[in-house]
């Protein structure tokens, strides 16, 4: 039966490749229970994972013209634009990392936004008291310099294969003839999950046709994404960083968004620069662990989690017992009170990267850990630390997508992508969203006199949680692509599914639709309406506050082993694997 189930799914991908039009019901599967039913798919030569069908063929179809990874994935966040507006675009950001595979090389991309140069660090207070959040993100006080194209251009120019317009095709295609509108798009629309959409004119109009709200199973075109697009296919990203697309961007923030406005100037896009940086990775067991250093939090938060419970056996217990959730859970409870503290953008102040996965430090740290919940943890002082930072958190929001991808040489592109809330700003310039990621700074500039280093500042990253991470074994062979959107809780997420592949020896579909539980130095979240949710006595007895909730993670991943490729989307959204 699973040989069967195998052959069959090979045989769907390759149809899905052969063909652009697919049918409503192969495209977009009925949603049971809030969950699609996602099968593990298997390949031999190159695979895609990513949060909507067109995106993965659009990948699939550049992997199939021997395009290298990340050529792949500007075609895949391309699409996403289109066809998942609310989680990512050319208006946010984002963080990836790439593996040549024959150089036996990782690097890693911030293309995180930026803060305006004209802000301070009272740009979210008014009558000296912080804004209401809500208040905050909508318009163009929230909008961060957007950083995905430059990102992407400066991966492309080290690692791409084929020519940037032609990356652009899919989604250019897709935006003037139509796309689909998945179950997903219309929910967030008709829910407004963003309480502020449909506040400015231009996002009324597209996602409000006729004043109702997108319905699924329609057909959707953006002619003018596509002039977007085409512009910045024939002049790369300065078509977007310079010029009219720039001057527009600059007057929506201002002037469009005229009830909250922001502070960008065209100078502030036109020096925007992506920078890559050292990847953050240690050893768990026998593999090593890789993820992105600051001003995502993400990578050294995960790497802690997993550090923290490397000697706690956890194969002994089943992944949904009630000792492997409390055990996490206090691991979650350690690592975030240190983000909390010390992670930022250490291009502004002193983030003790090594320090804070320290061997050493860690296993003090995980003494802490007993039989019952520990309650509020407090950071710890790690090696070169400054300990005059003041703890902050910021409410991410999980309006995100994640993608990972391999291609035929085997080398690997796995990239977390954002506009921060559902819809962003909620502010549309040439028919694609701005991001609202400024939110994701501090409100509060110091406490008691002392900085918060997640303050804002001009020019300043804000932190994120974004944690795309690669699993290599002791012979630097690629083994694993994952990550997720879902706020501040993304670490959570990938930090279990890892688990669940290197200890309870899941594969990478199973692990990715196992049932979640979350700790973020607070009440410990167990996923509604699922097995996880039984855990909930259980965990109160060991003394956890226990909120059963929604915990809609995106988690989309490649595993790669002696006979070939696995790869698994998340049964929460509406994505798919493919390969060939």
């Amino acid at each position: 039966m699973k040989r069967a189930m195998t052959i069959l799914a090979s045989a769907i991908t390759c149809a899905l490749i052969s063909s652009t039009v697919i049918a409503k019901e192969s495209r977009y599967p009925e949603f049971g229970h809030g969950r699609i039913e996602q099968n593990l798919v298997k390949a031999s030569e190159y695979m895609v994972s990513s949060a909507n069908p067109y995106a993965s063929e659009a990948g699939m179809r550049i992997l199939a013209k021997g395009g290298s990874a990340i050529d792949a994935a500007i075609a895949v966040q391309l699409v996403l634009n289109l066809v998942e507006p609310e989680s990512s675009g050319i208006g946010g950001g984002a963080f990836s990392l790439y593996w040549d595979n024959a150089e036996k090389k990782l690097s890693s991309y911030d293309g995180r936004e930026k803060a305006p140069m004209g802000v301070d660090g009272k740009l979210f207070q008014q009558d000296g008291k912080n804004m209401n959040w809500w208040e905050a993100l909508a318009g163009g006080r929230s909008v961060g310099v957007p950083g995905v194209l430059a990102m992407l251009e400066k991966a492309h120019q080290a690692h791409g294969k084929l020519p940037w317009a032609e990356l652009f095709e899919d989604a250019i295609r897709l935006s003037e003839e139509g796309f689909e509108v998945s179950p997903k798009l219309a929910a967030s629309v008709a829910e407004k999950t963003n309480p502020a959409l449909g506040r400015y004119e231009a996002t009324w109009n597209y996602f409000f046709p006729d004043g109702k709200p997108l319905e699924a199973g329609t057909m959707k075109k953006n002619p003018e994404f596509a002039m977007t697009l085409r512009r910045i296919a024939l002049l790369g990203s300065k078509g977007f960083y310079k010029g009219q697309i720039a001057m527009d961007i600059v007057g929506a923030v201002q002037f469009t968004a005229a009830d909250n406005p922001g502070k960008m100037m065209l100078s502030d896009l036109a020096n925007y620069e992506a920078i890559e940086r050292p990847p953050v990775c240690a050893e768990y067991k026998t593999y090593k662990v890789c993820g992105m250093g600051p001003p995502t939090s993400g990578g050294m938060t995960v790497i802690q989690m997993l550090k923290l419970l490397e000697d706690k056996n956890l194969s002994q217990y089943e992944p949904l017992s009630v000792e492997a959730a409390h055990l996490f859970a206090q691991a979650g409870r350690l690592a975030y009170a240190d983000r909390g503290t010390y992670m930022a953008d250490a291009d502004f102040v002193n983030v003790p990267v090594e320090g804070l996965i320290n061997p050493e430090y860690l296993k003090e740290r995980a003494k802490l850990i007993g039989d019952k919940d520990m309650g509020d943890a407090t950071a710890g002082t790690p090696p070169n630390a400054n300990i005059n930072w003041i703890a902050s958190k910021s409410p991410e929001q999980p309006s995100t997508t994640h993608f990972s991808i391999v291609d035929k040489e085997g080398n690997g592109f796995s990239m977390t992508s954002s506009i921060e809330m559902a819809f962003g700003s909620t502010v549309m310039v040439r028919g694609f969203l701005l991001n609202n990621q400024l939110t994701d700074f501090s409100f509060s500039d110091e406490k008691d006199g002392e900085k918060i280093a997640n303050r804002v500042e001009p020019g300043k990253r804000p932190r994120s949680s974004m944690s795309p991470f690669m699993v290599f074994d002791k012979d630097d062979n690629l083994k694993m692509l994952i990550g997720s959107p879902g706020g501040s809780r993304i670490i959570n997420y990938v930090a279990q599914t890892m688990l669940g592949v290197l200890e309870w020896n899941l594969d990478v579909q199973t692990a990715i639709s196992m049932p979640h539980y979350v700790n973020r130095n607070g009440a410990t979240d167990l996923e509604q309406d699922t097995d996880a949710a039984k855990l909930k006595e259980g965990l109160e007895a060991l003394g956890h506050t226990v909120s059963v909730r929604d915990l809609n993670s995106g988690l989309h991943g490649i595993t790669i082993g002696e006979d070939g490729m696995e790869g698994g989307a998340d049964p929460r959204r509406v994505g798919r694997a493919l390969g060939k």
